[in-house]
């Protein structure tokens, strides 16, 4: 089947969540068992401190998740969808392309913020850290569709971040971005085959879109549905751990 793999916090919906607030959080939790972390110029990602826990502290793991769901039940409360987002996953649809999510979130928070939207009914597959061994940009998430759909040919990936674009270039798959933080793609080598101001442009981009295209460049992606889509950035790029 070809598949079309959405991110969910600030591409399918979005929220009041405090990422950096969540890990400081956990930050906290860990250094009162473990002692201060190594100073450095920007803070410790979520993704980071769990490694870290996993590899020194197996047994606060629970707790760091505890933090985490705490923050997203709260921010899951005022979370709004973003525009497109329904015209985007059933125009996928309509285009030949199974849908999925493909988040960090709990699967709770997950559930609870598609069904309220009713999107759910749209989806194929939602995959959340809950059925992953890693978060993005660890792309394990792509085992578990390969096991949940089976034969998955022509992917794409849809996010807003930087996670979205390793994880998805780990596997060889094409990444579109969603309202980017271009300085972000720019830093960490993430390299988008289109990049999407409005999610109701997506429908027409998968339409045209084929494996074996001539890329274009971003300005040509901004200028919407007219544009000749490319093909994936299987540039090699590694999953990185941590900022450079």
């Amino acid at each position: 089947m070809r598949l079309c793999i959405f991110d969910l916090d600030h591409t399918l919906v979005s929220s009041p969540l405090d990422l950096a607030a969540m890990a400081l959080d956990m930050r906290a939790c860990l250094e009162r068992s473990l002692g201060p972390l190594p100073a450095r110029s920007e803070r410790y990602r979520v993704f980071e401190l769990i490694s870290h826990c996993q590899r020194e502290a197996p047994a606060l793991e629970a707790e760091l998740w505890g933090i985490a769901l705490g923050h997203e039940r709260r921010a899951v409360e005022a979370a709004w969808l973003e525009p497109g987002a329904a015209v985007a996953i059933q125009g996928a649809r309509s285009a030949g392309f199974g849908t999925a999510v493909w988040t960090n979130n709990a699967r709770e928070v997950a559930t609870l913020v598609l069904g309220r939207f009713d999107l759910l009914p749209h989806l194929d597959l939602v995959v959340t850290r809950d059925e992953t061994r890693a978060l993005k940009p660890d792309p394990d998430g792509w085992r578990v569709i390969g096991e949940r759909l089976g034969d998955v040919r022509d992917a794409v990936v849809v996010g807003d971040s930087w996670v979205d674009g390793l994880a998805a270039a780990a596997v060889g798959i094409p990444f579109v971005a969603y309202r980017p933080r271009a300085a972000e793609l720019t830093r960490w080598g993430v390299k988008p085959v289109a990049t999407l101001a409005n999610l109701d442009e997506l429908p027409a981009w998968l339409a045209a879109w084929s494996p074996d295209s001539e890329p274009v460049n971003e300005s040509a992606c901004r200028a919407g549905p007219g544009f000749t889509p490319g093909p994936a950035n299987a540039g090699g790029l590694g999953v990185r751990s941590g900022p450079p």
